[in-house]
């Protein structure tokens, strides 16, 4: 086992990953930016190296100066959570050639389910369902009229390299293709550095199901369930549950058995998600593999009792997983809500600043995951994420009754947050039911 890791990342995923590492009996090394000298993680960690300026590109996507900071305290290996470098083959690949454990996926099965384009034609050949679409990359305009034509309106661009709900565009006739398939293109080449797209039919008003995985080197490979994280505002993820409310055992079986075919495509190893569309009529489609650790992991540690970052550096450290797949029993549900510090009634604008005043909410049943504290100031270079609000429940009635009173008592004054929001959404309909869809929020939000 290591004796020592680094974390590439910061705030709440870094403390959730510097925790991990406590329990085991692992040291830690924090890396931060001019804009983190005072956040949580590099106060929790036993040792910490500023890595360059505020900026993400001069500090947390500086590969030169986190591998330096690595050897530099004698870490055996990185851990990258989610975001930044945590999908970057080259680094991957860096950390191998460095002699530093990468706690993920090889560089190329990054490579192979990165690219969303590739990753496409990999699962057809695995006879994983796919979403009509592009077999592969889309060159030119004139090849997206006819790949369009010929699958048939509404259809997605996407970009192959995308993440992040960005350089995706929905046409839903020939006169708006060549605008999207121009600004998508542009959009991904300044947020990815790769302008290459792909196209797929939009499939209306889908559930998104995600199947949580785990991989080790000994050809063990387990689905954990599924979460259904069809509450998503311009392609994020807001609110996500496991298990899901429309979801039985045999569609279960069926998908978490297609999830391993796709892992095991790939050479699969340590922690990843399949992505999945699911139809109204029960058919479901894979749309992409997240070759890392997700936001939103918690749900499915809360119904499962297995800790995710516990088993990723088991894995990477040449450990066997312990458990089959008939070890792995659902109990009750969870929900997880995402705590933005963003002004929901001006277009979701960041709200960065100083919190002034911070009570989490707790019980039985309640989890936090979080790096804020009183009196921190949220950088307004990062995400707007600063905390995630997880129950469980023995059923989905419970957790939906706990996560409304843990909602009642979380308190955040100095910024903005989209509390109130997640407590409204817990009370419609539709939620209630289990019956909304991807593109429900942004329904409700417009009514």
């Amino acid at each position: 086992m290591f004796k020592k890791i680094l974390i590439a990342n910061r705030g709440e995923i870094a403390v959730r990953i510097i925790r991990a590492c406590k329990e085991m009996g692992i040291k830690t090394v924090a890396v931060f930016s001019e804009a983190d000298r005072e956040a949580l993680h590099v106060q929790l960690a036993d040792e910490a190296v500023c890595i360059g300026p505020a900026k993400a590109r001069d500090s947390y996507l500086n590969m030169e100066n986190i591998i330096s900071a690595t050897v530099l305290t004698g870490a055996e290996a990185i851990h990258p959570g989610f975001g930044f470098l945590s999908e970057n083959s080259k680094f991957a690949r860096l950390c191998e050639d460095c002699n530093i454990t990468f706690i993920g996926p090889s560089a190329e099965s990054i490579e192979m389910m990165g690219n969303k384009s590739k990753a496409r034609e990999i699962m057809i050949k695995a006879g994983v369902p796919v979403v009509p679409g592009s077999e592969g990359r889309v060159e030119t305009i004139e090849d997206a009229i006819n790949i369009s034509q010929e699958i048939g309106f509404p259809v997605m661009i996407k970009a192959s390299a995308g993440g992040g709900g960005r350089g995706i565009r929905i046409v839903r006739g020939l006169e708006e293709l060549k605008k999207a398939f121009e600004t998508a293109k542009n959009e991904a080449k300044n947020a990815f550095g790769d302008d290459s797209m792909y196209i797929e039919k939009f499939v209306e008003n889908p559930k998104h199901i995600e199947f949580q995985i785990l991989a080790d080197s000994y050809g063990n490979t387990l689905y954990l369930g599924e979460r259904d994280c069809s509450m998503q505002r311009r392609n994020q993820k807001i609110i996500e549950e496991a298990p899901s409310a429309l979801m039985n055992h045999k569609l279960r079986k069926k998908m978490g058995e297609v999830a391993v075919r796709a892992a095991k495509a790939v050479n699969y190893k340590n922690a990843g998600t399949i992505e999945f569309l699911l139809d109204k009529n029960g058919d479901f489609y894979f749309i992409e593999m997240n070759t890392r650790i997700q936001v939103e992991h918690p749900v499915t540690e809360m119904i499962t009792g297995i800790d995710l970052i516990k088993e990723q550096i088991n894995i990477a450290a040449g450990k066997r997983l312990n458990f089959s797949q008939e070890d792995v029993v659902l109990e009750g549900h969870a929900i997880e809500c995402r705590i933005n510090a963003e002004d929901v009634e001006n277009d979701f604008r960041p709200s960065p600043g100083k919190i002034e005043f911070l009570h989490f909410p707790g019980g039985n049943g309640v989890r936090i995951d979080s790096a804020i504290y009183q009196g921190y100031t949220i950088p307004p270079t990062y995400d707007s994420m600063i905390a995630k609000l997880i129950v469980h429940g023995k059923d989905r009635n419970e957790a939906i009754q706990r996560m409304k009173r843990a909602l009642e008592e979380f308190v955040i004054e100095g910024v903005k947050t989209n509390i109130d929001l997640h407590y409204r959404l817990l009370g419609e309909e539709e939620f209630l039911e289990g019956n909304y869809d991807t593109g429900y929020l942004m329904r409700i939000l417009h009514r």
